[in-house]
C-alpha cells in the first residue's frame, strides 16, 4: 500500500454531482482527520449516500475533488483507491449468496493482491487469503459458520460478513452505509460492539439513521440536506444546533 501523509485522512472539496436536471450533491467539503469517527445525516434523498459513491470512486462527480491523506483520488477506479487503503459497506448487502462466508472475504481479499489473480485457479489454491478470511470471520463471531453459504445465514450475520469483507482488507478508511439497518437490537448491539472495537489507525465514516446508536460512536456529525452541508462539527454542537433540529429532527 502507498504511503500517505497528510493533516486529513479525507478531504472533499466543492463536490458536485448532477443527473440530468436534479442535483444531488452541490459544493460539499468535508475535512476528515485520521482516526476520526464521523457519522453523517440527514433526511432520505440529502444525497449522503451519492457523497460516498463519489468517495469511494463508484459515482464520478462533476466537479469538485477527492483527496485521500492528500492525494487527489478524484480520477481513480474503485480499485485503485482501495490499494491506497479506503474501503466501504453498502446500504443494499452485496454478496455472493450461493458462496461460502469464507469464500465471499477471500474473494474481497484477492482484489487487493499485488499479482494478478488467475480466474481459472480455484480459491483452495490461494491459502493463505483463505487463512486471513477466517481469522477476519472470527474477529465478527462467524467463524463456526464459514463453511456456510450465504443464503443460509440471517440478515443481521450478513451484516456482520460485509463488514468483516471491508476490514479484511485493511483499510485506512472505511466507509459504512447505514451498517444498523433492518437488524433487531440485538443484532444492533453486535454490530455497534463491532464498530466500537475497530482499532483507531482506521478513520471511520458512517451514514445512519439510528441516531441513538449512532452517536455513541460518532465524534463529530455533518448534516446534509439537498446535497447541501448544513451542519458540521463536533457531535453535541450539531445535535443541539436549531438547524439540525430543523431540518432532521422535526422540532
Amino acid at each position: 500500500m502507498t504511503p500517505l501523509t497528510s493533516d486529513y485522512a479525507l478531504e472533499v472539496v466543492n463536490l458536485k454531482k448532477a443527473f440530468g436536471g436534479l442535483v444531488v450533491t452541490q459544493d460539499v467539503s468535508l475535512t476528515i482527520r485520521p482516526g476520526e469517527r464521523r457519522l453523517i445525516i440527514g433526511p432520505n434523498g440529502a444525497g449522503k449516500t451519492t457523497l460516498f459513491n463519489q468517495i469511494s470512486g463508484d459515482l464520478r462527480p462533476n466537479s469538485g475533488e477527492i483527496k485521500l491523506f492528500g492525494k487527489d483520488v478524484t480520477p481513480f477506479t474503485p480499485y485503485k483507491r482501495a490499494h491506497l487503503g479506503l474501503s466501504r459497506t453498502y446500504q443494499i448487502i452485496t454478496l455472493f449468496s450461493d458462496d461460502t462466508l469464507e469464500h465471499n472475504v477471500t474473494l474481497g481479499l484477492l482484489g487487493l493482491r499485488p499479482s494478478r489473480w488467475q480466474m481459472w485457479r480455484p480459491l483452495s489454491y490461494y491459502s493463505d487469503l483463505s487463512i486471513e478470511a477466517r481469522r477476519t470471520l472470527d474477529t465478527v463471531g462467524l467463524l463456526h459458520l464459514a463453511d456456510h453459504p450465504v443464503s443460509d445465514i440471517a440478515y443481521g450475520e450478513k451484516r456482520r460478513v460485509e463488514l468483516a469483507m471491508a476490514m479484511a482488507q485493511k483499510p485506512r478508511v472505511l466507509l459504512l452505509d447505514e451498517p444498523l439497518a433492518g437488524l433487531s437490537n440485538t443484532e444492533r448491539a453486535q454490530v455497534k460492539a463491532l464498530v466500537g472495537s475497530i482499532p483507531r489507525e482506521t478513520t471511520v465514516i458512517m451514514i445512519e439513521h439510528d441516531m441513538d446508536t449512532a452517536l455513541d460512536l460518532a465524534e463529530s456529525v455533518t448534516l446534509l440536506n439537498y446535497g447541501r452541508v448544513i451542519v458540521d462539527g463536533d457531535r453535541d454542537a450539531v445535535i443541539a444546533d436549531e438547524r439540525t433540529r430543523e431540518v432532521y429532527l422535526g422540532v
